[in-house]
């Protein structure tokens, strides 16, 4: 059996869109698991669509979501090179060009952009440009005269109007596409570079590419790469094509959607393992359906033939669980490093930090939920004395008054701020005075936080805050109710 080779070829034009974030994740794991090489190469040959910077983001990104290729332009095994403008330097696809144009499968098209602009039609709410075949019908001596005289051209895939194309998609089948549908493409473009699909075929096959995945939107021009592949008598690769990425509405992800770039959902507070994983289960599940799958756990599951043909939704609510679960089991050093810089987004003065990040490690779904959750630590915010009340506690303002009124000379007489001491001084009163251990919490943490919810209780919040922070605040809740 060939060795099994995949690759992911982005072109440079800004930041990693989800939908090629789960190509290139299916390219390594189809080669992964199957002991194969995983290729990077770069289609720069859109000149005008290049974004400065994005070989770097395409290198992060992949690098981040632990997706590491064997062969690319950094590590070359022979292929090379693997970045396609420095592959058009040595002439490549021209040769390549030109050798179907001898063969009669292209040919020379000088057509003015007025003529091809002639030929479009409205179809749709889409402007679509099919092509007559007018230059196809220049004698060589008519194409030598215009070549020489240096009128700018295009090389086009001269591809017949009659009859069909049929290719075979490892989740779709056999598809068959009439060939009436069927453009004559762009191979060569008038600055001579060639087209993203040519270049693709060339370089797919030189590269010894076993298995090509990509959009199912691509199924209608899959034809044209089969008929390349004929017209050289190359071996096709295998097809994988994916389904559509919709939103929860149902609607096609668009480029300005918050959460539509593997960057963009870092900067929502998503860790990349847990991007990865959601990514992974966006046209395919694990035979047992497990949900939290690891890269390796994916790798020695994928099976791209399980592929699903119908659209995945992403659903943000989905993604915001998984990420809560990758952050709960999250080794605690790593947890802090990631969770430090929102932390310091909420809290400046000098309390506990690693203290703070803790509490609130189970209780978050993104490390964005930290500063909200936190930020009372920095200034204790203003808050209604309804708060006090609470049913379920047998709280109001009139017993909270007291519990804090009572409780306050106790805890000015406490030297130690800590969990245990906290505790057992609460014990006692509570013990003392007969009543349920929330008639005395629930308004010792409503005084210190000024919150309806908090991670953690009273203890942990005056722990972090210290002796005279907690009484300053329990002695500003003892005014407010006393003001009522």
């Amino acid at each position: 059996m060939d060795r099994v080779r995949s690759r992911y070829a982005p072109s440079p034009t800004g930041k990693m869109h989800v939908g090629n974030l789960r190509t290139a994740l299916y390219e390594f794991l189809i080669a992964k698991h199957a002991g194969g090489d995983f290729i990077l190469r770069i289609e720069d040959t859109d000149q005008g669509r290049l974004v400065e910077g994005s070989v770097d983001i395409i290198y992060r990104t992949l690098a981040e979501a632990g997706i590491i290729h064997d062969e690319g332009p950094d590590k070359d095994k022979g292929y090379g090179p693997y970045v396609q403008s420095e592959r058009v330097k040595s002439g490549l696809y021209m040769k390549y060009a030109k050798q179907l144009v001898e063969q009669g499968d292209a040919y020379y098209c000088f057509c003015t952009k007025e003529r091809l602009a002639s030929l479009t039609t409205e179809a749709g709410g889409e402007t679509i440009t099919h092509y007559d075949k007018h230059c196809l019908s220049l004698s060589k001596e008519e194409v030598e005269a215009k070549l020489a005289a240096g009128e700018p051209f295009v090389i086009r895939q001269n591809i017949p109007r009659e009859g069909t194309t049929t290719f075979t998609d490892a989740n779709y089948g056999e598809i068959t596409i009439e060939n009436s549908e069927l453009d004559d493409q762009i191979l060569i473009k008038s600055d001579g570079f060639p087209t993203y699909n040519f270049a693709n075929v060339i370089d797919d096959h030189l590269m010894e590419i076993s298995h090509v995945v990509r959009g199912n939107e691509y199924i209608s021009s899959t034809p044209k790469y089969t008929r390349l592949y004929q017209a050289f008598g190359w071996k096709e690769p295998v097809y994988v094509h994916l389904p559509l990425i919709t939103n929860e509405e149902h609607q096609k992800l668009s480029k300005r959607s918050g959460h539509s770039s593997f960057e963009d959902l870092l900067e929502q507070g998503f860790v990349p393992e847990a991007i990865v994983n959601f990514v992974a289960l966006l046209g395919w599940s694990s035979a047992d359906n497990r949900e939290i799958l690891s890269l390796k756990e994916l790798i020695d599951e994928f099976d791209y033939t399980k592929i699903s043909k119908s659209p995945a939704v992403f659903d943000m609510v989905k993604l915001r669980w998984m990420n809560g679960e990758y952050l709960k089991a999250m080794d605690d050093e790593k947890y802090y490093e990631m969770a430090i810089p929102y932390v310091k987004k909420a809290v400046t003065k000098d309390y506990d930090l690693k203290a703070i990040a803790a509490l609130v490690k189970t209780r978050i779904e993104t490390l964005c939920d930290i500063p909200e959750m936190i930020d009372f630590f920095e200034e204790l915010p203003e808050y209604d004395i309804g708060m006090y009340t609470h049913k379920k506690m047998k709280t109001n303002s009139e017993n909270s008054l007291t519990a804090l009124t009572e409780l306050l000379p106790r805890l000015e007489a406490l030297d130690t701020y800590d969990n245990d001491s906290l505790s057992a001084l609460v014990a006692e009163y509570v013990a003392e005075k007969e009543i349920k251990n929330g008639m005395a919490l629930w308004p010792l943490r409503t005084a210190v936080s000024g919150k309806q919810t908090t991670p953690g209780g009273a203890y942990e919040i005056m722990t972090i805050l210290g002796k005279e922070e907690s009484l300053r605040r329990i002695r500003k809740g003892i005014e407010k109710l006393g003001n009522a």
